[in-house]
């Protein structure tokens, strides 16, 4: 059978080679030490687990849902004031997704058109570039680069490609680089998208593991943000329930409803359980959100602070749970030093190169083990000699 042309856009090369080499490394009994896949390791608090459990009590919840609950939506706006201190969110801009990966894809689906260009930040989430290939749209790659502290810089892109764009990602904290907002970025965001036509699609998902005393925020609440953008929002980082995939897209209500009509004719709404599991997170505790921040900071700062002190210099992440680590000088191509790194060390870590043309160069190390396995796995790199 020969199957649709779409799926040639899509490899698994990078991450089939490294899943055999890690696979041949654990066949001779070497220890792993797995930095590359960015799954929290903290528990899901107990009221969420408790919400979830309650909820599948009735057998009234195993229905269809066929919408969002009004409470839900009404968590969420709350919650966008209590956290942000966002005005001006109401129900009808907001709609929950499976996960912001699912919810990017239908984006993309729902906005454009064969050959319609969308920016696309270089390095980036992959699945920026997989949900623009799905819609047969043009990814325009606007790099991150050292030089600016891995932030956007909108006024930089050609005035010819500003002029045919039909939106634009931006992620702060960005994975992978760990760059957060500095004051004003989204206000020349706005600007340029209002002076352009173009839509702001804005991924927060790692607001809550901003480092330093720095306070994540909201791209919403700048002035003039609903009139030109939607932001993605995610409990995954947060409430660590990656496996429930509980995102939402909140903002103009226009794109909001459009993406709700296409999402309406592929499946029949989130399962009341996630759902009430997301009404307990919003309307919760969040004691353990705030100290999850300092112990993803903690490891931060033994990755980063570590590696230095063996001849390693990887600057500190500003935010997300990544680290963006230059690859030492000799050491090939990212994908050469991760199976380096895998070989010798057994620490397993992203090539860069799979976020994007300007990833090389670099690795992602993700904050998933605690600080104790982390110098463990800084040890086994000092004792290798791979940094001689």
């Amino acid at each position: 059978m020969k199957f649709a042309d779409r799926l040639d856009s899509f490899g698994a090369e990078i991450f089939a080679a490294l899943n055999e080499k890690k696979l041949a490394c654990e066949a001779k009994g070497q220890k792993i030490y797995n930095f590359s896949v960015g799954t929290p390791d903290f528990p899901v608090p107990q009221h969420i687990r408790d919400a979830v459990s309650e909820a599948a009590q009735d057998p009234e919840n195993w229905k269809y849902s066929l919408r969002d609950m009004p409470e839900l939506l009404q968590a969420v706006c709350d919650y966008f004031k209590k956290r942000y201190d966002v005005d001006g969110i109401t129900p009808d801009m907001v709609m929950s997704c499976y996960g912001t990966q699912e919810g990017c894809g239908h984006l993309a689906l729902t906005l454009l058109n064969k050959g319609d260009i969308i920016l696309l930040p270089d390095p980036c989430y992959p699945v920026f570039q997989a949900s623009a290939l799905l819609a047969e749209a043009n990814p325009y790659y606007y790099p991150l680069t050292k030089d600016n502290g891995f932030l956007p810089d909108v006024n930089s892109i050609p005035e010819d490609v500003a002029k045919k764009a039909k939106a634009i990602i931006v992620s702060l904290p960005a994975n992978p680089v760990g760059s957060i907002a500095r004051e004003g970025i989204y206000d020349e965001i706005i600007a340029w998208a209002k002076k352009y036509d173009v839509l702001v699609i804005h991924d927060n998902a790692y607001s809550d593991i901003i480092f330093d005393g720095n306070i994540g925020q909201s791209f919403l609440k700048v002035k003039g943000a609903l009139d030109v953008g939607v932001e993605f929002f995610s409990l995954s980082k947060s409430f660590n329930v990656t496996g429930a995939r509980i995102s939402f897209l909140i903002g103009r209500k226009d794109v909001v409803s459009a993406v709700r009509k296409l999402r309406s004719q592929i499946d029949f709404g989130m399962f009341i359980p996630i759902q009430k599991a997301a009404i307990a997170a919003l309307t919760g505790p969040d004691d353990s959100v705030k100290a999850q921040k300092m112990e993803y900071q903690a490891r931060r700062d033994a990755i980063c602070g570590g590696a230095r002190k063996i001849g390693w210099n990887i600057p500190d992440a500003k935010g997300s749970m990544f680290v963006w680590a230059p690859v030492p000088e000799g050491h090939g191509t990212s994908m050469d030093f991760c199976m380096e790194l895998l070989e010798k060390t057994g620490v397993l870590c992203t090539p860069g190169s799979s976020f994007g043309p300007s990833g090389e160069g670099y690795i992602r190390i993700a904050l998933v083990s605690n600080v104790t396995v982390i110098n463990e796995a800084l040890k086994s790199i000092e004792d290798s000699g791979i940094l001689k």
